[in-house]
């Protein structure tokens, strides 16, 4: 674009819009479950190609309308899909239209020297638009140049997952020589807004010499005290000494008749190093079932798919199936208990953990999906209506009731309702 890409407006809305360096990426509000998994790849730069495979990756029958930019190095690409949906693109010479509500899949169009660009998502409510360069907020159009040249930072409602934000209070001005309001004191601002707390707190003076009478001192006329004293006459033994400075200390022996706590269970060890941890917050924070103190339940379901093997075993899918050569669960918890089914391979041609089935969740929920777990030949999925589609390893894939998961070495699965 002919345009700083860096700085958008909006207004606000209820479809969900992630901004990333490279890609801008809006999807409806039903789909919050997948704007939180496409969050980290649109927000680490991931550019056009590679964000499109992740929403469509479910499938696009379980994705009704989704609106995708890129903005990155050469031309503008632009896909609309979905009732109500439309990008306007402006160049020197033509203006172009894009109207999801026309398209059987999506509109897609590239375009170079955009001059300026307009989504909209659904009705606009009136009211100002605000300025944004980064992060997740909820939308109803989007403008790039930002809309209007006055217009405002965005508020602080933006939803920006695992994100923290501090507020300095105006006492911090005081430290930085600016002068404060007349009614500092009062913690007020004059229009009714708090303050906040002071960054310091006044450490009183002492106004006495420490009472030593209870010390124990080295001798008579000496200068330092040695220990407390003790009730019965005698003196306790003398106070450790203080740490070095960058040194640990080292904890001693505990004493006699305290109590040992039960020692933790050891930490799980078998991690991925992808995974991020820490707690959820805003609205895309799920809540923790189970009681407090006990184990969880076995993530059990109902079963949504049954799974024919060509060899004549018959699968429910109501938790993870793990299916191969030699299938382990590497990866899972013991209250996961995922369900391992061994198939036969007599080229060796099915890895160990050839595929993973289980039931699909989010935009999925009541459907299977299959992942193919790395293998070494791949697996071929061919859908009802759809031709053979090679599985990409990690992407998981909606099933439909009638499909066929081919392994390979003759050994197929069949898809069918519970």
């Amino acid at each position: 674009m002919t345009q700083d890409v860096s700085t958008w407006s909006y207004r606000p809305g209820d479809w969900l819009a992630i901004f990333g360096a490279a890609t801008t990426l809006l999807l409806p509000a039903s789909e919050k479950a997948r704007a939180a998994q496409l969050w980290d790849k649109v927000d680490g730069g991931a550019g056009f190609a590679e964000t499109l495979d992740g929403v469509v990756a479910p499938g696009l029958s379980a994705l009704p309308a989704f609106v995708l930019i890129g903005t990155g190095e050469g031309p503008t690409k632009v896909i609309v899909r979905g009732a109500g949906v439309r990008a306007t693109l402006s160049t020197s010479e033509d203006t172009v239209v894009l109207d999801g509500s026309t398209a059987t899949i999506w509109h897609e169009r590239s375009l170079e020297g955009v001059t300026a660009l307009s989504v909209e998502v659904e009705d606009a409510p009136s009211g100002p638009d605000y300025r944004i360069e980064g992060g997740l907020v909820r939308v109803s159009r989007l403008d790039l140049p930002p809309h209007g040249a006055d217009a405002p930072a965005p508020p602080a409602v933006v939803e920006q997952p695992q994100t923290e934000r501090l507020d300095v209070p105006a006492h911090a001005a005081a430290l930085d020589g600016e002068e404060e309001p007349a009614d500092a004191d009062t913690g007020d601002l004059g229009d009714g807004e708090s303050r906040g707390l002071s960054l310091m707190e006044p450490v009183p003076e002492a106004d006495s010499e420490p009472d030593t009478s209870g010390l124990v001192w080295a001798d008579e006329g000496g200068s330092e005290p040695i220990g407390a004293a003790d009730p019965s006459g005698g003196p306790l033994p003398p106070l450790p000494p203080p740490p070095m400075p960058g040194v640990a200390p080292v904890p001693g022996p505990p004493p006699a008749d305290a109590t040992t706590p039960p020692a933790s269970a050891a930490p799980h060890t078998d991690h991925d190093g992808l995974t991020q941890a820490g707690a959820s917050t805003g609205e895309f924070a799920r809540e923790q079932p189970g009681i407090p103190g006990q184990p969880p339940a076995p993530q059990v379901t109902r079963p949504v798919a049954r799974l024919v093997i060509s060899n004549g075993d018959t699968v429910e899918v109501d938790r993870v199936v793990l299916i191969g050569r030699a299938p382990e669960a590497r990866r899972f918890t013991a209250t996961e208990q995922p369900r391992l089914i061994t198939v036969p391979s007599p080229l060796h041609e099915i890895s160990s953990t050839h595929v993973e089935v289980r039931p699909g969740s989010g935009a999925d929920h009541g459907s299977a999906v299959v992942t193919d777990m790395g293998s070494t030949n791949g697996t071929v999925l061919v859908q009802p209506g759809l031709g053979p589609e090679d599985l990409k390893p990690g992407i998981a894939v909606q099933l439909i009731p009638g499909a066929i998961i081919n392994l390979g070495d003759g050994v197929t699965i069949q898809v069918t309702n519970p």
